[in-house]
């Protein structure tokens, strides 16, 4: 069997178990022709266990309008607000201070993003998520 060409691939982050035909969804996926209620359906049912986080997701559209998506983990600094139980990061963050986390719990959120992160090993994905921390203001300790 031939495979399908590839028309686009659309990139959007939206929260889990909640895809309405709404913008985001709709406007990005609208001017590809795909059923967006099939869309909206599969991604809900896919991800009602993760439910109230962002999952960014990757759509490929094919040229015969069916679609393909595939789930990514959760954003690094999502990951992080929610270790440091914090609503948002700090506003300046080099000369703020919003929290902290645990060095385990950057190795928890480092598991965790290891299959989306150009990290050879553990070690370089814990840095990245220390060096995402300290961009947000929040101190590793």
């Amino acid at each position: 069997m031939a495979k399908k060409k590839i028309m686009a691939v659309v990139k959007i982050q939206i929260e889990a178990g909640k895809a309405s035909p709404a913008p985001p969804v709709g406007t990005a996926l609208g001017p590809h022709g795909i059923a967006i209620m099939d869309f909206v359906k599969a991604y809900n049912a896919q991800t009602e266990a993760q439910a109230g986080t962002v999952i960014p997701t990757e759509i490929t559209i094919f040229e015969d309008r069916s679609f393909s998506f595939v789930l990514k983990t959760p954003p690094t600094s999502t990951l992080i607000r929610e270790k440091a139980g914090l609503e948002k990061a700090a506003n300046n963050p080099g000369s703020e201070t919003a929290g902290s986390i645990s060095e385990a719990q950057v190795a928890e959120i480092a598991e965790i993003k290891m299959p989306d992160l150009n990290a050879v090993d553990l070690e370089g994905a814990k840095l990245q998520v220390r060096g995402t921390a300290r961009s947000m203001g929040i101190d590793v300790v």
